[in-house]
C-alpha cells in the first residue's frame, strides 16, 4: 500500500480573525480525500527550529490535526498553531536553533550576524514527508513561500492581512473583520466626542496601504488620510473645523492609516527592526491630533484602534472567505496544482501566481477611489466596480488563470 499523502499547514506574521477557519476547513476537506494534515507551529520558526528524530517529529513544533482537535476552533479568533515573524533567510545569531552546530553555522552564514536557513527548512519538509505545504500569511510570509516554490516545494499560499495589501488579490483574510470592528469602535466613541465637543483622530492599520482606513471611512462617513496621498495639513484642519462647526453634535473625526502623513511631515520609526526589516511607526494619530489642536484651537483626542481589530472571532465575510480559500486549496492539491496563491479578483475566487516580493505591497488607486481634496472615499462611479473598492480592471499584480 502507498503511504497516505501528508499536508503541512502554517500561519505566519500577525494573527487575524479567520485563521482557525482555514485550518479546520483544510483538515475536514483533506480527511475526505484520505490525506493527513500536520500543523506547523509558530510559523516559519516551526520549520527552522524543529529537530525531528528518525522515528518521531518534534512535538514542540509539529501538531497532528484531525477532525476531533479542530472541531470547534473556527468559533474563535487567533490561530491554534500560533505564529511568529520568523524570516528563515535572516535568522540572527541569538535566535539560531541550539541543535545546529558550529560547522553547520559556518555553512549557513549569510553575513551581518545572520544565517540563511532555507536549506534547513527544505530538510525539515523532507523529514516530515510533506507532499504539500499550505502557508497562510501576508507579504512577508508569502515572500518566503515564493522562495520555496522556486526550490520545487509543492505549495499553496493563502493571503491574510488586515491591511489588504497583498499583490494579486482584492481581498485578504482578516480585512472585513478589521473594518467591521473599526466601524463599531468609532461609532461607540462618537458619543464621547459629541459630549466633549472634540475632534477625534482614529489610528488604524495600514503601514504602506490605506485600504483599511479607506473602507472604514466609507462605512462611517468619516474623513480619512492614507499613506498613498500625503496631505495638506492646513486643508485637513480647515475641513475638520468646518465639520465640527456644522455638526449639531459639535464633533468631527478622521481615520488615519498608520503610515499616513502630511506633506513635509515624517513618521519616526521606533525600536529594532523585525526579521523582515520592519520597525514600528510612531503614533501618527497622536501627532496629528496635537497639530490639529495647535492650528485651530479645538480640543482633540487620539484613539489607537489597531490591535483591537485583530482580536476576537471573524465576521461572516472573513469566515466565508477563509472556508472557501481552504476548500479551493484542497481542490488544487487533489488536482496536482501547486505554486499558486488563492485570490479574489473581480469579486471572484481564483488562483494566481505568488506575489513578486520586489514589487512591494498593493496600494490604493488614489485617482479612482480616493478624493484627496475632501479626504474621503470616492462614492460615485461605482457601477461595475469590485465590492472591495478595487479598480474596475482588477488588482495590480499577476493575472489569474
Amino acid at each position: 500500500m502507498s503511504p497516505r499523502r501528508r499536508i503541512g499547514i502554517l500561519t505566519g506574521g500577525g494573527d487575524v480573525p479567520g485563521l482557525n477557519a482555514v485550518i479546520k476547513s483544510v483538515v475536514y476537506g483533506s480527511s475526505e480525500l484520505g490525506y493527513d494534515v500536520l500543523g506547523i507551529r509558530r510559523g516559519w520558526e516551526g520549520l527552522t527550529h524543529m529537530h525531528p528524530t528518525a522515528d518521531q517529529s518534534d512535538a514542540q513544533y509539529v501538531m497532528p490535526l484531525d477532525r476531533r482537535n479542530t472541531r470547534t476552533i473556527d468559533r474563535t479568533g487567533g490561530t491554534i498553531l500560533h505564529t511568529s515573524r520568523t524570516n528563515p533567510r535572516r535568522i540572527k545569531a541569538d535566535r539560531m536553533p541550539s541543535h545546529i552546530g558550529e560547522r553547520d553555522r559556518a555553512r549557513l552564514a549569510a553575513g551581518d550576524d545572520a544565517y540563511d536557513l532555507t536549506s534547513v527548512v527544505l530538510e525539515n519538509i523532507a523529514a516530515l514527508r510533506l507532499d504539500h505545504l499550505i502557508t497562510i500569511g501576508g507579504d512577508d510570509t508569502l515572500s518566503f513561500s515564493e522562495v520555496l516554490v522556486r526550490e520545487g516545494v509543492p505549495l499553496i499560499a493563502i493571503p491574510k492581512t488586515m491591511d489588504n495589501d497583498v499583490q494579486g488579490t482584492e481581498y485578504c483574510i482578516g480585512f472585513s473583520t478589521a473594518v467591521t470592528r473599526a466601524k463599531e469602535l468609532i461609532n461607540r466613541q462618537r458619543t464621547t466626542l459629541g459630549s466633549h465637543e472634540r475632534i477625534g483622530v482614529f489610528r488604524i492599520f495600514g503601514r504602506d496601504a490605506g485600504f483599511t482606513a479607506l473602507h472604514t471611512a466609507y462605512v462611517t462617513s468619516a474623513r480619512c488620510v492614507i499613506p498613498e496621498a500625503p496631505f495638506d495639513l492646513d486643508r485637513l484642519v480647515e475641513i475638520l473645523a468646518d465639520d465640527k462647526r456644522n455638526n449639531p453634535s459639535r464633533y468631527a473625526l478622521v481615520v488615519a492609516a498608520e503610515g499616513a502623513m502630511w506633506k513635509g511631515g515624517s513618521i519616526p520609526e521606533l525600536g529594532p527592526a523585525d526579521a523582515f526589516g520592519h520597525r514600528h511607526k510612531a503614533n501618527n494619530a497622536q501627532t496629528l491630533a496635537e497639530e490639529i489642536r495647535r492650528r485651530c484651537g479645538e480640543e482633540t483626542v487620539a484613539s489607537e484602534l489597531t490591535y483591537d481589530l485583530r482580536s476576537g472571532d471573524p465576521d461572516s465575510i472573513d469566515q466565508v472567505v477563509a472556508i472557501t480559500f481552504a476548500n479551493i486549496a484542497v481542490d488544487l492539491i487533489r488536482e496536482g496544482i501547486s505554486g499558486r496563491m488563492l485570490a479574489v479578483q473581480g469579486g471572484n475566487f481564483v488562483h494566481t501566481s505568488l506575489p513578486d516580493p520586489s514589487v512591494g505591497p498593493r496600494r490604493v488607486d488614489v485617482a479612482r477611489t480616493y478624493n484627496s481634496e475632501r479626504f474621503r472615499p470616492q462614492y460615485g462611479g461605482r457601477l461595475g466596480a469590485s465590492i472591495f473598492l478595487a479598480p474596475e480592471d482588477g488588482p495590480s499584480g499577476p493575472t489569474a488563470t
